[in-house]
């Protein structure tokens, strides 16, 4: 077998959906397989999946034994020849599984042209990350990413980063001084999207386990590395990452992913560090921990009082909300589809221009792509401020969307 997929879920059933639906479409007439690992979703994920997807292997835990652990689960049924370990709030172009694997089994590009003779061969190719789009367009940065060495996470975590996002001194971490759209080494690659074969996971061992939730992916990048492996960034296809839908922006989340980043310091930097800078270090991480909550909780309370307001003034107020603008762009029978159910939600399904449309539907199908859609929703970036961008994929479930990095996604269930 070529390639094993591999997708952890927790609660996200309708993400997976068109996360599954693109999946297959990418893996068509390839000898592969998708393993989806629930963590005790509890929402009814796999009720619902299961009949919808049967060529699917599905693998159920009576707990949440967290992302790492999850992803070895899946590991050890795994069949593939090479590994893709996904997240469930994804979504692939059609094309990426060719263009990926071609990489991979290819010699690794080679180095910039010195007059130095080459020290040692060429080194072999590790993990593989590509470019990644969130749910309004934009470019992830974590695409691409620097080892958070003792100085590249002091630089990320006090903020340095934000500052000099083009600098090489002060942005290694998101790489920020080479460009998006050419192919390059990248140290650190994302959990999210990370190609490797078996073979180097042989060498290196699967996640480690000790990290809960976040942080692993590093962890793994940086042995890969030591391994004697080079990891790349492949910006020749790019997904849609619906950032964080796995994943409740709440204060315990802040505190879970410093805690891994603090974890992985202490595991691969203490040793050798100066003390002062060790402690200036762990101080930056609970100190970005700390901000990060207070954002959080701020948010949570601007969001509690606006629904108090609305539930004030609603009540005495006739309803004169006119029905939701919303263009269908895509694929004619899934523009059908939708034309059909979204009236009885007091939809209008047609708008002058994309500018007036509050809602726009990406509607995927036989004559309108996934690879289409995502090219689509990232021409149009940046999108109007409170316009909300959405894909559907004939004969789904639901419509589904997350145009907001920190917040949730929206999902209209049909």
């Amino acid at each position: 077998m070529v390639l094993s997929v591999i997708i952890v879920n927790y609660r996200v059933r309708y993400f997976l959906e068109l996360c599954l639906h693109s999946v297959e479409k990418a893996l068509r007439g390839l000898d592969a397989e998708i393993l989806v690992v629930d963590n005790q979703s509890a929402d009814g994920s796999v009720e619902f999946l299961r009949p919808l997807f049967p060529a699917v292997k599905f693998i159920v835990n009576a707990e949440n034994a967290g992302f790492a652990r999850a992803n070895n689960q899946g590991l050890e049924q795994a069949g593939g020849e090479y590994i893709l370990f996904l997240n469930p709030d994804t979504i692939l172009p059609e094309d990426i599984v060719r263009r990926c694997l071609s990489f991979l089994q290819s010699p690794p590009p080679p180095p910039p042209p010195t007059s130095q003779p080459p020290a040692s061969p060429l080194p072999r190719i590790g993990g593989l990350g590509v470019r990644m789009i969130d749910g309004s367009g934009r470019f992830l940065k974590e695409s691409r990413r620097g080892f958070p060495s003792p100085w590249v996470a002091f630089c990320k975590l006090s903020g340095l980063t934000a500052l000099f996002p083009r600098s090489r001194w002060f942005s290694a971490y998101y790489l920020g001084y080479l460009p998006a759209d050419r192919t390059h080494p990248s140290p650190v690659l994302s959990g999210a999207c990370f190609w490797i074969s078996r073979a180097a996971l042989r060498e290196t061992g699967p996640f480690d386990e000790k990290f809960f939730m976040y942080a692993e992916d590093i962890d793994l990048s940086y042995r890969l590395e030591k391994a004697g492996f080079v990891n790349y960034y492949l910006a020749d296809t790019t997904i849609v990452h619906f950032k964080g839908e796995s994943t409740q922006k709440d204060i315990r989340y802040v505190r879970q992913f410093y805690k891994a980043m603090n974890q992985f310091q202490r595991k691969h930097f203490s040793s050798g560090m100066p003390g002062l800078f060790r402690g200036a270090l762990v101080a930056a991480i609970w100190l970005r921990a700390g901000l990060g909550a207070s954002k959080i909780a701020g948010r949570r309370h601007r969001a509690t009082a606006s629904r108090r307001q609305t539930a004030t003034i609603a009540p005495h107020q006739p309803n004169t909300m006119s029905p939701r603008r919303t263009l269908l762009i895509g694929d004619p029978t899934g523009i059908s589809e939708l034309r059909s159910r979204l009236p009885v939600a007091g939809e209008r399904t047609a708008a002058p221009d994309r500018q007036q449309a509050e809602e726009i539907i990406f509607c995927v199908g036989d004559e309108f792509s996934f690879k289409e859609a995502i090219g689509a929703l990232e021409a149009a970036a940046p999108y109007r401020k409170g316009q909300q961008v959405k894909f559907y994929t004939a004969g789904s479930h639901a419509v589904v969307g997350s145009a907001h990095r920190d917040g949730p996604g929206e999902i209209r269930v049909l």
